[in-house]
């Protein structure tokens, strides 16, 4: 155990050695408050850990875009100005990737080990955890939570409200949808409805069904599992040439208006956010790479410019339905002294979930020094995604990246690159005045300086 001056304080207990959990332990500790990081990993490990590192990353290496009109890039930038260690110590350990922030696994992993293992005041404890421990609490067990853990949540929350999610379709912007092709029609219905349609030729569907059968997939983890009701569309479409033409493809009860006649397929593009700025592909859940479903995709008519937000995949991903049960502040509705954060919470990537984590850890430090928790503003990349997890109107939650199609409009009309610029500019102004008047400014100092 480290040494800790302020152990009066009583020690805040995380839950998960990921990304979140370790960025939440590093704001923790740097704000004078002792920690008790619970990590399972080795002596309990999952189907795709390969080590006992913490911030071990087990899929990609890559924390995605740099660039401030990337939703990515903007997150990284405002994490960066509130002092966060995982993205402190992915620049130290990054690797050529262009315009990307992708890093050596290894040496991150083992660097983030090494950090926070030695901060005041923190106590790393190498065992399961079954039950969710009494004190004030940040549950960061992330995507693959074991099943004890998962249990116990389940019956805190309702079992209703965790979900075992294995189904993900590609999201498109909606100003990145060609208008000229789009129709928007409901099957059967008369009135404009609430799909966005793209037809499709004989031509054209045969020509997208060789190029999703013939694209290159991620190979399938042994903690993966297909299921009827949410096949991959490369599966259906391995089943024979015409079964996404009777499936999610289905031109039924749809009148082209263009034509005016039935298509012989149609893409179906579903609203994806209260703002309409953002559609899912309806049915294409996947295991294409992401190059290859730009590639594939790109062929449907209409989407040849379209901009991806997010890319399809099919995995078991455990999180909790975060609109009905979590506050902005990331803490449970039902008990102030409890927080999750990371993907339980229902955030998509890397850099949202140590964003989340590191929201929690001032949260948790706050709430343990007597200070009220506070949240972001939504024109900034961390707040949009947390009003986008913790809107309570929200119906049928899906996870999600950070991306600009979840930000508030702008008071002046701009599109494209531009209206990314003015976006951007507006969130650092936001977040430097937010991050001011919380106090929190030189805690974040002392952090960049540790």
């Amino acid at each position: 155990m480290n040494a800790h001056p302020n152990e009066a304080i009583g020690r805040v207990n995380i839950v998960g050695g990921g990304l979140a959990g370790c960025e939440a332990a590093w704001q923790l500790a740097r704000r004078g408050v002792p920690v008790d990081l619970y990590e399972m990993r080795p002596v309990t490990g999952t189907a795709a850990h390969a080590t006992g590192d913490l911030a071990e990353l087990v899929c990609s290496n890559s924390f995605r875009s740099r660039s401030l009109t990337a939703g990515a890039g903007l997150l990284k930038e405002e994490m960066r100005r509130m002092g966060s260690l995982i993205l402190t110590l992915g620049e130290v350990h990054q690797v050529p990737a262009g315009s990307a922030l992708a890093v050596d696994r290894t040496r991150f992993a083992r660097a983030v080990s090494e950090r926070v293992a030695a901060l005041p005041g923190l106590r790393l404890i190498r065992r399961e955890i079954e039950t969710i421990p009494a004190g004030l609490t940040i549950v960061a067990t992330g995507p693959l939570t074991a099943q004890p853990l998962s249990e116990c949540i389940g019956k805190l929350l309702g079992a209703e409200h965790l979900y075992y999610y294995d189904a993900i379709s590609p999201v498109v912007t909606a100003e990145s949808v060609d208008a000229a092709v789009a129709f928007r029609a409901s099957r059967y219905d008369e009135q404009p409805g609430d799909y966005l349609n793209l037809p499709l030729t004989q031509a054209e569907y045969y020509r997208l069904v060789d190029a999703v059968t013939g694209a290159e997939k991620v190979p399938v983890r042994s903690f993966e599992r297909f299921f009827e009701g949410c096949l991959p569309v490369e599966e259906m479409a391995r089943r024979g040439r015409e079964t996404l033409a009777f499936g999610p493809l289905r031109p039924t009860g749809l009148v082209d208006p263009a034509s005016g006649q039935r298509p012989y397929a149609v893409v179906q593009l579903r609203q994806e956010n209260r703002e309409a700025t953002l559609y899912n592909l309806v049915g294409f859940q996947t295991k294409m790479t992401y190059p290859e479903q730009k590639r594939v995709f790109s062929l449907i008519p209409g989407l040849a410019k379209a901009v991806f937000v997010r890319y399809g995949s099919l995995h078991r991903n455990t999180f909790i339905n975060a609109p009905r049960h979590l506050l902005p502040t990331l803490q449970w509705r039902g008990a102030p002294r409890l927080f999750f954060a990371g993907q339980i919470t229902g955030v998509e990537g890397y850099i949202e979930s140590a964003a989340s984590g590191l929201l929690a850890g001032v949260n948790a430090a706050r709430l343990a020094t007597g200070a009220k928790p506070v949240t972001p503003p939504a024109t900034t990349a961390l707040g949009s995604l947390l009003h986008y997890i913790t809107d309570a109107g929200r119906e049928g939650f899906q996870p999600m990246n950070v991306n600009f199609g979840l930000f508030p409009s702008l008071p002046i009309k701009a599109r494209g690159r531009r209206k990314r610029e003015l976006m951007a500019e507006r969130s650092l102004r936001d977040v430097e005045r937010w991050w001011l008047e919380t106090g929190e400014d030189g805690a974040a100092g002392a952090v960049r300086q540790a």
